[in-house]
C-alpha cells in the first residue's frame, strides 16, 4: 500500500464529495472514441509488492553487466568511461536534490557549475552561447527548427535523412503544429548528401538541419552548406549524437553553424538504457533572444563580489507566455553536473585521447573485416554501416557474437522504417580495446 493509498471506500468519498459516482465522469469532456476501457488494455492480474519484487529481481539477473560485454551499439547512446568521481559528486545531495536556482542567493554551487558547464561545451562546440540545457538531442533539434523559424520568419525547414531518426521524428511532431512544410532530403550510400541538400534550399528556407558526423557516422565538409545558406538567408542548424568527436575533428561553429544542438550523453553518462540524458544547445550571440531555455550568467553583487544569476530565462514558466520561446519548463541540470565533472577532469588532452582512441578502434574493425563485409565509402568518425549478404547471415553473426558477450551493433531497420535487413549499425568508443576488435572479426569468419 505504500505506492496506492487509497482504498476503493476512500476514493468513493472524494467522488461523493464532489458530486459523481464514477471517475469516468471526470473525463465527459473527451470524445467517447479516446476513451479505453480496462478490458482492452490486456492486463495481468495484480501482484502483491512482494511478488513484484521478485518478478523484477528475476528478471534483473538475466541481465548481462556491461563490463563483460563488449559494446558496439552507438544510434545516439554510447558506452564511453564514466570516471568514478563523476558518479561521487552528482551523489552529493547539494547536486542530487537541487532542482532549479529559483532564488540565487542561496543555490550558487549550482548556478556556478551550470555557469562553467555553459562555458566548456561553447569552447567544445566552437559556439558563442549555451544554454542549460535541453531535454535530450531530439527535443534540442526540434526546438532549434522552431527557433529558425522565429528568427527567419519563414516557414520551410530542410531536414537531412541522414539526422538520427529519433530526432526527425520528434522534430516532425513538433512542426506539424505549425505553419510550413518539412522537407526530408535522402542520404546517399549512408553519408550526407551535400549537394542534395544544397539544391533543395529557396528563398522560403528557415533552417537547413544537418547531422554531423552524421547518423551512419560519415564526416564531411560543412562549407557548401554554409554558403547555400547565405545565399538565401537562412540558418544552419548542426546536430551531433556523440559530443566526444569534437576533440578530433572541427567543431561545427568552426564552420559557421548558426544553431548547434545535441546529445551530451557521451560526456560522462552511462547508456542507462536509453536515460536519463540530456540535450546540448548552443547559437551565436545575436540569437540568444530565441533560445530556449534559460542561461546562466556572471556578475557582481553590490560589493564588488563575484556571483552568479539566471540571466535569461525566455521559458513560459518565468515570462508571459506569449513572449516565451518555448513551454520546456525544466532542465537536466544533475547532468549538466556530470558533464561539467568528466570535462574538467578529461580536459582538451583527455578528450582527444578519448576521440583519437574511438576513431582508431574503428580503423582497426574496417581493416580487418572478411571480404563478404561491404562497408560504407568516404571518412567516418566511430560509428558506420556493415552490410551483409542478407539478413539470414547477418541474424546468424548476431546471435554468434552474443554468445561470445559481444553485442555487435543495432539491426538498421529497427531505427529506420523500411531500411534493408542486410545492414548493421556499428560504432566503437575508447571502451573497444584490440582484443574486443580481434574477437569481433573471429565472429565474422565463424559464420563464413
Amino acid at each position: 500500500m505504500r505506492f496506492l493509498p487509497h482504498t476503493d471506500d476512500d476514493r468513493q468519498s472524494m467522488l461523493a464529495t464532489i458530486g459523481i459516482t464514477d471517475m469516468r465522469q471526470l473525463f465527459t469532456d473527451i470524445p467517447g472514441e479516446f476513451h479505453i476501457s480496462k478490458g482492452n488494455l490486456q492486463l495481468p492480474e495484480a501482484l502483491s509488492e512482494a511478488a513484484i519484487v521478485r518478478k523484477f529481481t528475476q528478471a534483473a539477473e538475466r541481465n548481462r553487466h556491461a563490463g563483460n560485454t563488449r559494446c558496439f551499439l552507438g544510434g545516439g547512446t554510447y558506452h564511453h568511461f564514466v570516471p568514478a568521481v563523476v558518479d561521487y559528486v552528482i551523489s552529493r545531495g547539494e547536486f542530487l536534490t537541487a532542482y532549479t536556482p529559483y532564488q540565487p542567493e542561496i543555490a550558487q554551487g549550482t548556478l556556478q557549475t551550470l555557469f562553467e558547464f555553459q562555458t566548456m561545451v561553447a569552447r567544445l562546440l566552437g559556439m558563442e552561447v549555451v544554454n542549460a540545457s535541453m531535454y535530450d538531442a531530439a527535443t534540442a533539434v526540434a526546438e532549434a527548427a522552431l527557433m529558425a523559424k522565429r528568427i527567419t520568419r519563414k516557414s520551410r525547414t530542410v531536414v537531412a535523412v541522414s539526422v538520427n531518426p529519433r530526432c526527425r521524428e520528434v522534430t516532425r511532431n513538433y512542426l506539424s503544429q505549425q505553419q510550413g512544410e518539412c522537407v526530408e532530403v535522402a542520404c546517399a550510400d549512408f553519408s550526407t548528401d551535400v549537394d542534395a541538400l544544397v539544391a533543395a534550399i529557396d528563398d522560403q528556407t528557415a533552417s537547413v538541419i544537418v547531422q554531423y558526423p552524421d547518423f551512419y557516422g560519415s564526416v564531411y565538409d560543412l562549407t557548401p552548406l554554409r554558403e547555400a545558406c547565405d545565399a538565401h538567408r537562412c540558418l544552419l542548424v548542426v546536430t551531433f549524437a556523440d559530443a566526444s568527436a569534437f576533440g578530433l575533428i572541427e567543431a561545427p561553429g568552426c564552420f559557421g553553424a548558426d544553431i548547434v544542438c545535441g546529445s551530451g550523453q557521451a560526456l560522462g553518462i552511462p547508456m542507462g538504457f536509453g536515460g536519463p540524458h540530456i540535450g546540448l544547445f548552443a547559437c551565436r550571440q545575436k540569437h540568444v533572444r530565441q533560445m530556449p531555455g534559460r542561461i546562466c550568467g556572471m556578475t557582481e553583487d553590490l560589493d564588488g563580489k563575484r556571483g552568479f544569476v539566471l540571466t535569461l530565462s525566455t521559458r513560459e514558466q518565468h515570462i508571459r507566455r506569449e513572449k516565451a520561446t518555448s513551454n520546456i519548463c525544466s532542465n537536466q541540470g544533475l547532468m549538466c553536473t556530470a558533464n561539467a565533472c568528466y570535462m574538467t577532469l578529461m580536459g582538451d588532452s583527455g578528450l582527444e585521447q578519448v576521440a583519437r582512441r574511438s576513431a582508431a578502434a574503428l580503423q582497426k574493425l574496417l581493416g580487418g573485416l572478411p571480404e563478404y563485409v561491404k562497408t560504407a565509402a568516404g571518412a567516418h568518425y566511430n560509428e558506420t554501416v556493415l552490410s551483409f549478404a542478407d539478413e539470414k547471415t547477418r541474424q546468424h553473426f548476431l546471435s554468434v557474437a552474443r554468445e561470445n558477450d559481444i553485442f555487435a551493433g543495432i539491426a538498421l531497420e529497427q531505427m529506420m522504417a523500411g531500411a534493408d535487413a542486410r545492414h548493421l549499425l556499428v560504432a566503437t568508443t575508447e571502451m573497444i580495446d584490440e582484443q574486443d576488435v580481434d574477437d569481433y572479426i573471429a565472429a565474422l569468419e565463424a559464420i563464413r
